[in-house]
């Protein structure tokens, strides 16, 4: 049987993150972690990173902006997953550089082009974007405020309520450059959801 890949993964204790190296783990993947010095020393995040270590799991110490920990950490594997927080989506270039560096790994994925954007339907249906910390103050401040007893509390800031078109046109506003628009109609749409196998999944790797 062929020998599993190292598989390194970055923002491992996010979201998204810790479900990939539990994943990878149990696999049989020999799997390394990049963790913060003040994630590792978190007490917060201890059971987490326990779990990990008790599943066979490297932690490596480092930071995205730590270049020489990126490097060091890819050098010791064969793939790379990012699973980094919205927040540090820009900080991946780093991530990219150092795998250039090492020269062990091979970048997967390209990213997708910037000056181009798809919008599924017409773009006008609005969503309401909550932070959970947002959703965690109103829930509190509703234990005591006798007008949400008994009632389901529907968290709807109205600032927070956009289209997708509208998002486009704020971040157009925010880059100073106007997207190239590509829109998907709904039975297009449709009719590519039902083609999909629920099973699959699409992620971005960097691999040999």
């Amino acid at each position: 049987m062929a020998e599993k890949s190292k598989i390194l993964i970055i923002g491992g204790t996010g979201y998204i993150g810790k479900f990939i190296v539990e994943a990878s783990a149990q696999s049989g993947h020999p799997t390394f972690a990049l963790l913060r010095e003040s994630t590792v020393s978190d007490p917060a995040k201890a059971k987490l990173v326990d779990g990990f270590k008790n599943s066979g799991v490297t932690i490596l110490i480092g930071d995205l902006n730590d270049r020489e920990s990126l490097v060091n950490a890819i050098k010791q594997v064969d793939v790379v997953i990012s699973t980094v927080g919205q927040m540090q989506l820009a900080d991946q270039v780093n991530i990219i550089a150092a795998i250039k560096e090492a020269g062990n790994v091979k970048p997967g994925l390209p990213p997708p082009p910037r000056d181009k954007v798809t919008i599924l339907g017409d773009g006008n249906a609005k969503g309401v974007f909550n932070d959970e910390r947002d959703i965690a103050t109103y829930t509190i401040r509703a234990v005591d405020d006798p007008k949400t007893l008994n009632k389901t509390l529907y968290i709807r800031p109205a600032k927070n309520t956009y289209s997708f078109n509208q998002i486009v046109a704020l971040w157009e506003k925010l880059i100073g450059k106007t997207l190239q628009k590509s829109y998907v109609p709904e039975h297009q749409l449709l009719k590519q959801i039902a083609g999909l196998q629920l099973s699959s999944l699409s992620l971005s790797l960097s691999s040999l």
